[in-house]
């Protein structure tokens, strides 16, 4: 608030006008005045973003447009997964999708989005944190399978990249399908690449640096460890003794 000037009798507001409680219509028209600022400085944030955001989509869910070859180890897994669907009879497109969704955009990717401090020595502000939970979020909103729904009390962040989705949707669904199209890696090529990677970078870890972090870490939830060894070994006994149903 710009303190009024008493001289001239008039009064001066930045962006956000001193609502009158007596003239509720007066404070309504400053709230839709601010408003309408606001959304257009997010429209064109968006769009000068636009460019990077589906560049990173477009890397990340796409076996061709990347800076290296898919690792083994993604087509591994997700061949997994259609493994263990096959053998449970499992033939909703929409549970493989989450399966494979769950397993590495949602649990890596999104991490990685939304808390670049992790892969970079940068730091992170409160504005661009709030950025970055826009296109986490979007992010999020492309691995979905259920349709999303959308009104005019819908939030801003849901709204700003409504029409965008359908288009990330898609190239999920390719990127799963042409994993699928990949030829099979067998169990040996998959160690030997484990066996390369680690070789690779053997000289980057310290064994008894991470000995000595698992170790503070147990000593300091020594009790909760016990317990859950504990109630796990009970487990066991339950389960020989035939005291569970069969079906478990």
């Amino acid at each position: 608030m710009i303190t009024p000037d008493l001289e001239s009798g008039t009064k001066l507001w930045h962006l956000v006008k001193n609502h009158d409680h007596m003239d509720q219509r007066e404070g309504d028209r400053g709230s839709k005045m601010v408003s309408e600022i606001y959304l257009t400085r997010l429209l064109a944030t968006k769009g000068t973003l636009q460019k990077f955001v589906d560049d990173l989509f477009e890397t990340i869910f796409s076996t061709a447009h990347r800076g290296s070859a898919l690792p083994l180890a993604i087509k591994y897994m997700f061949d997994f997964l259609d493994e263990q669907a096959d053998k449970h009879q499992i033939n909703d497109y929409d549970v493989r999708h989450t399966w494979k969704s769950n397993c590495l955009p949602l649990r890596f990717w999104v991490n990685v989005i939304k808390n670049p401090q992790f892969v970079f020595d940068i730091h992170k502000n409160s504005i661009t944190d709030a950025c970055l939970s826009v296109v986490a979020q979007t992010f999020m909103d492309s691995c979905s399978t259920s349709e999303h729904k959308l009104g005019k009390d819908s939030p801003s962040n849901k709204l700003l990249y409504a029409k965008d989705i359908p288009n990330y949707k898609s190239w999920v669904e390719r990127y799963y399908a042409d994993i699928a199209k990949m030829p099979a890696i067998s169990d040996q090529d998959m160690s030997a690449y484990l066996a390369e990677q680690s070789r690779l970078h053997l000289s980057q870890f310290n064994s008894m640096s991470a000995l000595h972090e698992i170790y503070s870490y147990i000593t300091k939830y020594k009790d909760e460890v016990r317990y859950i060894r504990t109630f796990r070994h009970t487990l066991i006994q339950l389960f020989i003794s035939g005291f569970f149903p069969s079906f478990f």
